[in-house]
Parts: C-alpha cells; structure tokens; sequence
C-alpha cells in the first residue's frame, strides 16, 4: 500500500515544485537503496495524490538539474548512482552485487568445451589441455551491466545448464573442489566495445568499457578461473581500502 505525501495546495508554490522538492531530499539522501531507482509515475501519483502531467513536470525538473535520470523503459534513477566491487576482499562478481542488496541476474549464453589458449596451459595443470568457456550476461534491474568470459576446468561440463546458470564461479569452483578458490589476481583497464560487445550491452560501439580481469587459483596454486568482464562505467567503480604499514 503506497502512504500519501501531503502537499500544500494553496502554496505559491507549484504542486510539482513541492514534490520535486521532496524527491530531491530522498535521492540525495540515499533513500532509494542501492540502486537508486525512484517509484515509478504511478506510484508517485498515487502517493501525492496528482495527476500524471504534474509527476512528470517534477521529474523533468529534477533530470534537467542533473539529480536524477530517466531512462526509456527503465524508470528513473539517481544520477551517478553506481555498483560499487570491493577490490580488498575475495568474491565473485556476482555476490559483489548480491552483498549491496541488489537482486542480479545471470543469464548463461554458452557453455562449451575448448582447448585451453596457450597463455593459460601451465598454469591450469601440465596434464589439463581442454577447459570449460562460460559466457555470462549479468543484470541489474533488467539492465546489462556486465558480460564475462570465464574459462574453469573441465569438470565443470558435468554440471547442467540450469545449475552452471545460477551459480557464480566462485560456488561452482567449491563444488567440484571442496575448498574453493584460495587466491586471485585483479587486472583493470579500459577498452572500447566493439560492435559485439555493444550489442550484448546495450551501448553504442566506441562506448568506453571497464574490463576486469581475474585469475584464481586453489590452495596448491592451479589456475582454477581466468575470468574477463566487460563492464559498463557508467554505474560501477573499483574501491579499495589501504592503510599505511608500520615498520
């Protein structure tokens, strides 16, 4: 059930400016969770009790003073509201959103058998030749955010399409080892989508990406994942914490 927000109508002033203001100190207050995402149209109008020209009057005003955003089928959002990937902790990329309260998706697009690409056959194991390629389309809000290229053993062909899809590397790896992933390394640069990735991700091609790249290792120091995700920037950051060392 939506509460409704009283407005004083006989103010000078505008119903739309009174509730533009309103939503203003919401966003910047981060009430909007993790994602930022605003009610939508209806949901406002029902809380204000107005109609749907004045909701929209009042979001035009916040996106045109750069406090939120709209965007086609999407809804509106906090401006610069981003996914924030701690680099000081071991994760996957998946439960990296998971643990800001976000509700990702995965969507496996291939998986198949391959030899493993020249740069990774020492590391994997002198006996290992072949290896698993999963392509992966990560979601948030039903938008891409994310696509990665992960190539893992080969004892992960024996899962089913519908376990691989749901499981994030970093479970999948426990599974089929018992204790998991031990280390990783993480590589970060730029790259311009070309026309496949801009397609896969919804952005124009020449569009700046955020490519991470990973390489996890077990225990006895076998490369168990190397990972590449394109990322759009445009709401996701890299932080880390650091603190000065004592002598």
């Amino acid at each position: 059930m939506t509460i409704q927000t009283q407005l004083i109508r006989k103010n000078v002033t505008s119903l739309y400016e009174q509730i533009a203001v309103q939503l203003r100190q919401e966003a910047l207050g981060g009430a909007y969770g993790p994602t930022g995402k605003l009610p939508s149209e209806a949901e406002l109008c029902e809380r204000f009790a107005v109609s749907r020209v004045t909701v929209r009057l009042a979001l035009a005003k916040l996106t045109e003073e750069g406090t939120v955003e709209r965007k086609q089928g999407k809804g509106t959002y906090v401006a610069g509201k981003q996914v924030r990937h701690g680099l000081d902790a071991l994760r996957s990329f998946h439960d990296s959103l998971v643990m800001q309260g976000l509700q990702p998706e995965m969507r496996l697009l291939s998986k198949e058998v391959v030899r493993l690409p020249e740069h990774l056959r020492e590391r994997f194991g002198k006996h290992d030749r072949y290896c698993v390629l999963l392509e992966r389309l990560h979601l948030v809000d039903g938008e891409p955010i994310a696509f990665g290229r992960s190539y893992l053993p080969r004892e992960v062909e024996t899962l089913g399409w519908e376990e691989t899809e749901r499981q994030p590397n970093y479970a999948i790896l426990k599974s089929i080892n018992g204790s998991g992933v031990a280390r990783a390394e993480i590589a970060i640069r730029a790259q311009l989508a070309d026309r496949d990735l801009a397609r896969t991700l919804k952005v124009k091609t020449g569009t700046a990406l955020l490519v991470m790249t990973r390489t996890s290792s077990y225990a006895n120091d076998d490369c168990c994942d190397s990972s590449t995700f394109f990322i759009r920037p445009e709401r996701y950051e890299f932080v880390a914490s650091c603190a000065f060392q004592t002598k």
